[in-house]
C-alpha cells in the first residue's frame, strides 16, 4: 500500500503515524509545501494524510500552494482514495467538502478532553474511544459539518472536533499523533499563540500532561488500523 502525505510547516511531521506506517512496511513519500515540492499523481497513491499547520484553509494569498493543494484533496476524495485530515488538514478536507471554516469563538491549546457524539461511540472508527478522552490540541480555526458527513466527537470549546464521510474521509481536529519532541516543537514555533484563555495552558501544563503521549499514540495506530481494515477493497494492492 502507499501513503503520500502533505506537510505544510518543518515542525508539524507525521510523528507517531510514522511508526505504524514502517511496522506495516508500506510505502511512504510527502509533498513538502515548505520546501515547494511538486505534487504527485493521485493515482499513485491509496491513502493521503494531510497535516496541521499554523496558517488558515483560506490563506491562499500568502500561501498560493493551497489552492493546488485543496483541488488535490478534492481529486484524491472523487477518486476514491482514504483521506486523513488533521487539525488543519481537517479544516482543507471539510472546506472541499463544501463545509464553511472559520475563526472558533475559543483558541484550544493543550490538554483537554473530547465527547463522543452517539453517532462516535457506535463508529467502527471511533467506538474503541473511551466516551471523554482527553487529548493533545492547538487549534484557533472550527468548521461546519459537510454534508452527508457524520459527527464524531465534539469538546467543550469546539463543536466539530471529527468527522468521517463515505467511511473513508476523515477529519479529526486533535493530534493523537503527537510526539513530546512535536509538542516542545509547537511551544518554540507558535509561542505567539500561548495567551491568556480559558481553554489555553502554559508549556508547563503541556509538558505535565507529556505521560498521556503512549496512549494517544495507541489510539492514533487503533484509528489507523480500523481505517485500513474498513478500506480493504482500496488498500489491498
Amino acid at each position: 500500500m502507499k501513503i503520500h502525505y502533505f506537510q505544510h510547516v518543518p515542525f508539524e511531521g507525521l510523528g507517531c503515524i510514522e511508526d505504524w506506517v514502517n511496522a506495516n512496511r508500506f510505502g511512504l513519500s510527502a509533498t513538502r509545501f515548505y520546501e515547494n515540492d511538486p505534487l504527485p499523481e493521485v493515482d499513485r497513491m491509496d491513502w493521503l494524510l494531510v497535516m496541521g499547520g499554523p496558517m488558515g484553509a483560506s490563506d491562499e494569498q500568502k500561501f498560493p500552494w493551497l489552492t493546488k493543494e485543496k483541488r488535490f484533496i478534492e481529486e484524491a476524495v472523487k477518486k476514491g482514495k482514504v483521506v486523513l485530515g488533521i487539525c488543519l488538514g481537517a479544516q482543507l478536507v471539510a472546506d472541499l467538502l463544501g463545509a464553511r471554516v472559520y475563526r472558533n469563538q475559543f483558541k484550544e491549546i493543550g490538554w483537554f478532553p473530547i465527547e463522543l457524539t452517539e453517532a462516535g461511540q457506535g463508529s467502527p472508527l471511533f467506538g474503541f474511544l473511551p466516551g471523554r478522552p482527553t487529548v493533545f490540541h492547538w487549534h484557533g480555526d472550527t468548521f461546519d459539518l459537510p454534508r452527508e458527513a457524520v459527527h464524531l466527537a465534539q469538546s467543550e470549546a469546539c463543536l466539530h472536533q471529527a468527522f468521517v464521510y463515505d467511511g473513508r474521509v476523515v477529519g479529526v481536529q486533535f493530534h493523537l499523533e503527537t510526539t513530546a519532541a512535536g509538542i516542545a516543537a509547537l511551544v518554540e514555533n507558535c509561542a505567539d499563540e500561548i495567551v491568556e484563555g480559558p481553554f489555553i495552558q502554559s508549556p508547563q501544563e503541556m509538558h505535565d500532561h507529556s505521560h498521556e503521549i503512549p496512549r494517544l499514540n495507541k489510539w492514533m495506530e487503533e484509528l489507523l488500523s480500523r481505517l485500513l481494515v474498513g478500506n480493504k477493497e482500496q488498500t489491498a494492492r
